[in-house]
């Protein structure tokens, strides 16, 4: 038995659109695990102007996730029936939407801090504050975690209706 298959064009886009998907969700992954680990009241310029750069990487990250991901769901995947048709699928799309719109908060709150440290001067970070990001964060992880178990259950049929 044989099992050398030639990377062909259509292989490759295949591979292509399913590698940027996976990148972009380790990045945004990370992207998290640093916001949570710089976040902090008070924080000094280094501190507050990475978790600004770190924000707008998620941000990108994400753009790129979604766009690979529908790419994927149109054209390079295993075709939208598979997708579609799968409440599995829903709910990554779900937790995904979800994530997004909790990030809404942070991403204001760091857009505000951009102001100040264009002009020199620190963004006033309470302790609540502080923790009020924080947990927003913890949840945003706690969702982004549960996306690729939810993508290895529905790669390998579950959710299906049986055939």
């Amino acid at each position: 038995m044989h099992l050398a298959v030639a990377l062909t064009a259509d292989i490759a886009k295949n591979a292509g659109a399913a590698y940027v998907h996976y990148v972009s969700f380790m990045f945004c992954f990370g992207a998290l695990v640093l916001e949570r680990k710089l976040i902090k009241a008070n924080p000094d310029r280094g501190e507050a102007t990475a978790m600004v750069i770190t924000d707008i990487v998620y941000g990108i990250a994400a753009l790129a996730l979604l766009v690979s991901g529908i790419l994927r769901v149109l054209h390079f995947g295993q075709g939208s029936e598979f997708y579609t048709q799968n409440p599995l699928f829903w709910w990554k799309v779900g937790l995904y939407l979800s994530v997004g719109g909790l990030s809404l908060y942070p991403t204001i709150t760091y857009i505000l801090w951009a102001i100040p440290l264009r002009k020199g001067e620190l963004p006033k970070v309470s302790e609540a504050l502080a923790s009020r990001l924080a947990w927003i964060i913890n949840i945003e992880l706690v969702g982004f975690a549960s996306i690729p178990f939810l993508a290895t259950l529905m790669a390998r049929g579950v959710g299906l209706p049986a055939a």
